[in-house]
């Protein structure tokens, strides 16, 4: 989505899937507008790597996601030069291997660069990888550029994506790379809206057993010591069995059912059950 078609009056609003809220939506119009990365944080389930799907979506632009893991290096998303294949291709195969362009492999910002249509760029879980791979995506970000090395050749982005970037706040990230970034923490859906996120994924659902399965839920979040609160997606798995179960009389008690849907810890249960039962105090925040 240009510029133009922004100033225009065409927004983002979400999806019939996914949801969002006016701070969400000025968050990701600033993105567009300013033409910056969107970076997104907010506690696990709360929808960061669906914002990349939803936009996408929304826009009618094909997604490329970039899945960070603690190995991963910048270097990684720019391109591969696959010298493994071209030495087996010079004992054994029948390429002509001094042609090392055969031998780049373009990675996720590459091909969003050498796209000829814009798209969207999910940049998934960055605090995942090394405290210094935010700094060195710094400069091919900002100038939506970069060189391969091995052949001089300079990739140039065609059509500058949308670039969304998830963080799960397990790292700070340096200054210098927020400051290009425009930023967004996602709430924790409130009441409200996990009704009707709820309602998106089981339309027609009783008033009473909405009411009690909210209460519950919001309630075990609100169990102090918990060390992996239920998120959304546990939420919409624990509905779907209650509605197996055809049961709509349930409540924070040591007989709730599914309860393994919601809690995945040991220690998690354990505290559950010691507050139901009793033998500790419950403490809510």
């Amino acid at each position: 989505m240009s510029t133009e078609s922004v100033e225009q009056g065409h927004e983002f609003v979400g999806t019939s899937d996914y949801l969002t809220n006016p701070a969400l939506e000025a968050a990701v119009r600033c993105a567009l507008v300013l033409e910056k990365p969107l970076l997104v944080r907010g506690e696990p389930g709360t929808g960061k790597t669906l914002l990349a799907e939803a936009i996408a979506e929304a826009e009618g632009l094909e997604l490329i996601s970039w899945n960070v893991k603690s190995t991963t290096r910048a270097q990684d998303g720019m391109y591969h030069y696959d010298t493994v294949q071209r030495l087996y291709d010079s004992r054994f195969g029948d390429h002509d291997v001094r042609d090392i362009r055969e031998y780049i492999h373009m990675g996720p910002v590459g091909r969003a660069f050498g796209s000829d249509k814009r798209v969207v760029l999910l940049i998934d879980e960055i605090d995942k990888a090394d405290l210094e791979f935010p700094n060195d995506l710094l400069h091919e970000l900002d100038k939506m550029r970069f060189t391969v090395t091995e052949t001089g050749d300079e990739v140039v982005a065609q059509h500058r994506p949308i670039v969304i970037i998830t963080s799960n706040a397990e790292k700070e990230l340096p200054d210098a790379f927020l400051r290009r970034c425009i930023f967004h923490f996602i709430d924790f859906p409130d009441r409200d809206l996990m009704a009707r996120i709820v309602d998106v994924h089981h339309p027609g659902l009783s008033e009473e057993l909405l009411t009690r399965a909210l209460d519950t839920f919001y309630e075990i979040r609100d169990m102090d010591r918990l060390r992996k609160k239920p998120s959304t997606s546990e939420l919409v798995d624990w509905i779907s069995m209650l509605l197996a179960r055809n049961d709509s009389t349930i409540g924070l008690s040591e007989g709730l059912p599914y309860l393994g849907t919601l809690l995945k810890k040991e220690q998690d249960l354990q505290v559950f059950a010691d507050a139901v039962s009793g033998r500790v105090r419950p403490r809510f925040r």
